[in-house]
């Protein structure tokens, strides 16, 4: 464990054809097939991200996923939460490539899962879909105990692999909108219920992430949930431009996506005011953010930072570990949002701009 913080990356676990990407969007398709066309939308706008040391990878390659844990694990990173898309009724996608992580025994660094817990529709993944009618490709069901059940039995070998990351002794396991579950409280008891039987007694440790308003997170715990890990994003950009402005202009740019200004905020103006009193809190888990700008995916209707650099990520992971200081070590978690979501401009993999940048200014503060 890292002394100052237990840095733990959102990993998503793309990068790779999938039939069901092939028949959507055309063979081949993955999330670098959005990055490479990507446009700058004004001047000064880095787009488009090219990746520099690993390139263009296929997640396939075992030797970039040992090369990914390398990098991490230099910079003082913890370990990856791998994205989890379950749908209900046992319908999984992007499984793969974690299922030969957990199945091979590598790369050997730790790992937890994350429930992505949203529907696919047209816009999830490609920015060309933005400028028509959106459409679900794939639902996010909730069918009851008996899939609730079948999921637990599918993350039960992650759960007992020796790389997977605990909390006071409990199996991490995130949840992506703890909102949108029907009976989120069934859900958890079902879990602990059949943690206990097989074997791990401690129970799971349950985290949700907490979104939107900031009155929002502590009804995260309200629900069940261990601790929750505030989204920050949307309050620190309705401060910036005014909450009641942000609300009208979301509201315009869904009607009206051509007319209305770019959805852009300065990334110094937005870490300014990311964090808040809760983050300080013992069952708070705080994200640092290298820079967003979804730009790839959505086109004139993505939200941008701009003007991030490692030096202004450096000062916002000080300020994270600052917030987590006090609190036991087991709970000194920061989850870093991302590791590798290049279509949201969301990385911290070196690219041709700012190479180990990113990399380094997180090294400086976490483990010197």
């Amino acid at each position: 464990m890292n002394k100052k913080a237990r840095v733990i990356a959102f990993y998503l676990p793309q990068y790779h054809p999938i039939p069901e990407n092939d028949e959507w969007w055309g063979k081949g398709f993955t999330e670098w097939t959005n990055v490479g066309k990507a446009k700058p939308l004004f001047r000064g706008h880095y787009q488009p991200r090219v990746p520099a040391d690993l390139g263009y990878y296929d997640l396939r390659l075992p030797i970039i996923r040992e090369q990914q844990a390398e990098m991490a694990r230099e910079a003082g990173v913890e370990g990856f939460m791998y994205w989890h898309y379950w749908f209900g009724n046992g319908r999984m996608l992007l499984s793969e490539i974690f299922d030969d992580v957990l199945k091979s025994g590598k790369p050997d660094f730790p790992f937890c899962l994350g429930w992505a817990n949203h529907s696919w529709t047209r816009r999830t993944w490609n920015s060309d879909a933005a400028t028509h009618k959106d459409m679900d490709l794939l639902l996010q069901e909730y069918p009851g105990e008996q899939d609730m059940i079948a999921h637990f039995d599918y993350v039960l070998p992650a759960f007992r692999d020796k790389r997977y990351i605990t909390v006071d002794g409990k199996p991490l396991f995130l949840i992506w909108s703890p909102f949108d579950m029907p009976d989120i409280k069934a859900f958890i008891n079902t879990w602990n219920t059949l943690a206990e039987k097989n074997g791990l007694s401690n129970g799971i440790h349950f985290v949700g992430i907490g979104g939107g308003w900031r009155e929002n997170f502590p009804k995260v715990l309200e629900l069940g949930c261990d601790a929750v890990s505030p989204d920050n994003y949307w309050a620190a950009e309705a401060i910036v431009v005014n909450k009641y402005k942000k609300m009208a202009l979301s509201l315009i740019r869904k009607f009206f996506p051509g007319i209305t200004p770019l959805n852009k905020y300065n990334y110094a103006d937005i870490i300014r005011h990311f964090y808040t009193k809760f983050d300080e809190r013992e069952d708070a888990y705080p994200q640092i953010v290298p820079n967003y700008d979804r730009t790839s995916r959505a086109g004139r209707r993505a939200t941008i930072y701009h003007n991030s650099t490692p030096e202004l990520f450096k000062k916002h992971v000080q300020e994270a570990v600052q917030l987590v200081s006090k609190k036991a070590d087991q709970h000194k978690i920061i989850f870093l949002r991302s590791w590798n979501e290049w279509a949201e401009g969301n990385y911290m993999e070196p690219d041709l701009k700012f190479g180990h940048g990113y990399l380094d200014a997180l090294k400086d503060v976490i483990l010197k």
